[in-house]
């Protein structure tokens, strides 16, 4: 999908209030504006939505764009983990979730985020929705966990996965891009997985772990 064909799509959909004060936000404090495009964090909310899922794990917070999205999706008693490494950015989110009427919803668990994944597993956690969304030469351990902190028929997104056009350059063979080629191809062939990889804004997987 090219740039003119995704402002085209957004500008069908009203600016969303809550949202665009989150974006001012994050500006406001300097944070980088890497939140999920718009599109996608609609899409965030309808998949929490349409499967039902209650127990969220969102690794990667920055200033809440996509807590907000997710915790909009969630029904009576459904609740979001985010796991954030920066204190600062953790406080941001917080404050934004609860603007927008959703901190009731939030919690936060601050630190390493494969630090954080190992502490879930020891405590036996089960999650039915993650959202990956943090440093790239970390998806293919957080995509580990996810598998081992699925419920059956859990749902797994992670953004960003074409990296600004860095995924599909030959020419590309840092860290970063060799870690998200190895997500995109495990997400695509795991066994253990059905699921598709959007290519639009900067390029959305999502999977469903198989009962």
């Amino acid at each position: 999908m090219s740039t003119i064909d995704e402002q085209y799509v957004d500008g069908l959909y009203p600016k969303d209030s809550e949202l665009e004060k989150v974006k001012e936000g994050i500006a406001s404090k300097g944070m980088p504006s890497i939140s999920v495009a718009d599109g996608y964090g609609r899409l965030l909310t309808l998949l929490v939505r349409m499967s039902g899922a209650s127990k969220l794990l969102e690794i990667g917070a920055l200033g809440g764009y996509s807590g907000i999205c997710l915790a909009r999706g969630l029904g009576e008693g459904g609740q979001l983990l985010s796991l954030e490494l920066l204190p600062a950015y953790a406080e941001v989110a917080k404050v934004h979730l609860k603007e927008a009427g959703l901190g009731d919803k939030v919690s936060y668990m601050v630190g390493d985020a494969k630090e954080s994944l190992a502490t879930l597993k020891e405590e036996g956690r089960r999650f039915d929705f993650f959202f990956i969304d943090a440093d790239k030469e970390g998806y293919p351990v957080y995509l580990d966990y996810a598998l081992e902190l699925a419920e059956p028929g859990a749902i797994i997104v992670g953004d960003n996965i074409l990296l600004r056009g860095r995924t599909t350059d030959e020419a590309k063979q840092g860290p970063s891009v060799l870690a998200v080629r190895s997500f995109n191809e495990r997400i695509a062939t795991d066994e253990r997985l059905e699921s598709t990889i959007l290519p639009g804004y900067d390029g959305l997987a999502i999977a469903r772990v198989k009962e």
